[in-house]
């Protein structure tokens, strides 16, 4: 990356950086067209949140440095690279779409479950929704999620010759797979970038950072992150805000006073608490 540049300098009519900022920024910095493309969300009225590439880096030099459940276990990576690239985006859709409403752990047990059955296209069409159940019977929702699973497996097989589709709109078309499984499928099993992938620990982690207004739609969340946050963050903001939501802002007691943001107002609230 080319130029940094603080966000209350974007705030007040984008003044070029000064040698403090780069002392604060550790981890990343604006590049040149990032910055074009905040200018141009000023001119239209964005709200760009003060101090979040700070915010950004100090839980991403904290994550850095404290290992969380996602990291090993994140169903972004439970499926087999080495297996042929349709299958292996099968199994990167699949672990998605058992991941809703279920710890990390339990997500990674039953994908290994199905694993050890062959999990592709083919053997799950011949497995039948009792055995398939059996596999997955621990993750939450099981008995939806194995009707979901049996469909979505025969719409692939019909009309996408075993594999994957390749963008949001026809996605979200396959039953049991919203927004937030679309887009980070499209990130990790395409390498796609088309939007930010707003689950439980994303959606209030950003309300908590003032970084979004509260909404208790996802996708009004996600509308409003991806209104400011430049592109370049959108794949690597879900594994890093849910790690941090793991171990440190927890949703029940968060543990401000291990807390590495500075500019945090609920952390401030917390505290006085």
């Amino acid at each position: 990356m080319n130029n940094s540049i603080n966000n209350k300098d974007i705030t007040e009519n984008n003044k070029k950086v000064g040698k403090k900022l780069k002392k604060e920024i550790k981890l990343e910095t604006i590049s040149k067209e990032e910055n074009e493309n905040i200018k141009d969300n000023v001119k239209g009225k964005v709200k760009i949140p003060k101090h979040w590439l700070q915010t950004y880096n100090e839980i991403k030099e904290y994550r850095k440095n404290n290992e969380a459940p996602v990291d090993t276990q994140g169903c972004e990576r439970l499926a087999n690279e080495n297996l042929p690239p349709k299958q292996y985006r099968y199994q990167v859709l699949i672990s998605l779409m058992l991941s809703s409403q279920t710890k990390d752990q339990i997500t990674a047990a039953a994908i290994r479950n199905l694993q050890k059955k062959g999990l592709s296209v083919e053997n799950i069409l011949k497995m039948s929704e009792k055995d398939i159940d059996k596999c997955i019977e621990k993750v939450g929702f099981h008995n939806r999620k194995t009707i979901y699973i049996k469909k979505t497996t025969e719409i692939l097989h019909e009309k996408y010759d075993d594999d994957i589709p390749d963008n949001i709109q026809e996605l979200v078309k396959l039953p049991g797979v919203g927004k937030k499984m679309g887009y980070l499928t499209l990130q990790v099993a395409w390498n796609k970038n088309m939007g930010i992938g707003v689950d439980v620990h994303v959606h209030r982690i950003s309300e908590r950072l003032g970084w979004i207004e509260k909404s208790k739609n996802p996708e009004i969340a996600r509308s409003n992150l991806e209104s400011w946050l430049p592109n370049t963050y959108w794949k690597e903001i879900n594994p890093l805000l849910v790690g941090f939501g793991q171990i440190c802002c927890l949703p029940v007691n968060p543990k401000c006073s291990q807390c590495p943001v500075t500019n945090c107002p609920s952390r401030r609230k917390n505290i006085k608490k």
